[in-house]
């Protein structure tokens, strides 16, 4: 926090209770439920915004083609969009004082913890397994040393543990995804997913057209110039972009590169489970937290994600491409679930919590995305040198 004694703030916080998973996300419980209409109302307003932020995304590029603005277009994604409106929409029930009455109705953890189970389908094991070798070295030196950079540098800067944990979680692995997975873990505030999401998004969409431009200047060869983008960029979306401007070989690698990282969210989710219960959250002279706290505290969709990914691979194997249609629905049903829950994250944003967090965050992004680009340029050189998809 930008406050030197962000730590103290922090610990005053009201704590989550340990005995409840649904505490994820959230700042503290609210005292009464509003009446059934209130809440309506609300599903209501997040449905409508989450239907304009597809409309958008799905029309803005046709807009803006052939114009100045094309690529820009293109490269926007979802969240963007989504998170845009909830801001606008938090502004306006704020200003008509229905904030409070509608809350209720901003079903943030169950939108993101239903999409984050279907993306797992969308990560077919077998793939990863094919690429085997180089894309498994690299995910499994990238990921521990970028987050315990970050880890480190938002730990110099004073940042808040929880913050430490999403900003370390977004930069090392998957971006959002991911953070929205670390926040589970560590029940971080809504707040501070939504200030991490924004810096992802942020750092992520100059990188689709830097990469690719960087990859030229330094004579990359195709498959490094994959594995590089792909260890790099934090969105998958971004990922697949950056990847084809390159060329269809670069494509396939960077995907399978990034989906390896993608694989090391549940690891993550279950040591920041631990680390947080057992050290973080644990005060003096209080017994130790058996194994039945743990699971308590673990974010259950996290299996529910590995379990998608499995059954998915399997399906694939046995139908081939015929299954192609049917992951295609999963994966547009996911986008969905995803658009609500950055739509609420927007209407729940609340701008006091944001200037607590004020320049140190980004300068910690920025920094650690700097060291993940160098590390994965020196790994990806090293392992994918002479490789042939």
């Amino acid at each position: 926090m930008a406050t030197e004694n962000a730590d103290a703030q922090a610990a005053a916080e009201p704590a989550a209770p340990a005995t409840s998973e649904t505490a994820a996300l959230t700042d503290t419980a609210p005292a009464t439920r509003a009446p059934w209409g209130f809440i309506a109302l609300g599903v209501l307003i997040v449905l409508i915004l989450g239907a304009v932020t597809r409309f958008l995304e799905q029309h803005v590029p046709e807009w803006a083609a052939g114009t100045a603005f094309a690529e820009v277009a293109a490269a926007v994604e979802y969240p963007v969009y989504a998170i845009v409106l909830g801001l606008l929409g938090g502004l306006v029930i704020t200003l008509t004082g229905l904030r409070d009455k509608v809350a209720d109705g901003f079903r943030t953890e169950f939108f993101i913890k239903t999409g984050l189970v279907l993306l797992g389908a969308s990560i077919n094991l077998s793939v990863i397994a094919r690429a085997a070798g180089p894309a498994i070295a690299q995910a499994l030196i990238v990921v521990p040393t970028v987050f315990l950079f970050t880890w480190w540098l938002a730990g110099r800067l004073g940042l808040d543990e929880k913050l430490r944990a999403l900003l370390s979680s977004a930069v090392s692995i998957c971006g959002v995804s991911a953070a929205i997975t670390a926040a589970g873990a560590v029940r971080a505030r809504r707040e501070q997913l939504a200030y991490t999401a924004s810096l992802v998004i942020l750092f992520a969409l100059p990188s689709i057209f830097l990469l690719p431009w960087l990859a030229d200047v330094l004579n990359l060869s195709t498959p490094v110039a994959g594995a590089w983008i792909g260890g790099n960029i934090d969105t998958t979306a971004a990922v697949a972009a950056a990847g084809a401007l390159v060329g269809e070989e670069a494509l396939q690698i960077a995907a399978v590169v990034k989906s390896t990282q993608n694989v090391l969210m549940g690891l993550v989710a279950v040591a920041l489970t631990a680390y947080f219960t057992y050290r973080v959250e644990r005060t003096p002279g209080s017994a130790r937290p058996g194994l039945g706290t743990l699971w308590t505290r673990f974010p259950k969709f996290v299996l529910g994600f590995i379990l998608a990914s499995v059954v998915a691979t399997i399906y694939l194997n046995q139908v081939g491409d015929a299954g192609a249609d049917t992951i295609g629905v999963v994966n547009d049903l996911r986008t969905w679930f995803l658009i609500l829950a950055f739509v609420s994250i927007g209407l729940e944003f609340r701008l006091t919590r944001l200037r607590e967090a004020g320049w140190k965050p980004i300068a910690v992004f920025g920094g650690a995305a700097v060291f993940n680009l160098a590390l994965a340029l020196l790994l990806a050189s090293l392992l994918f040198r002479g490789f042939e998809a």
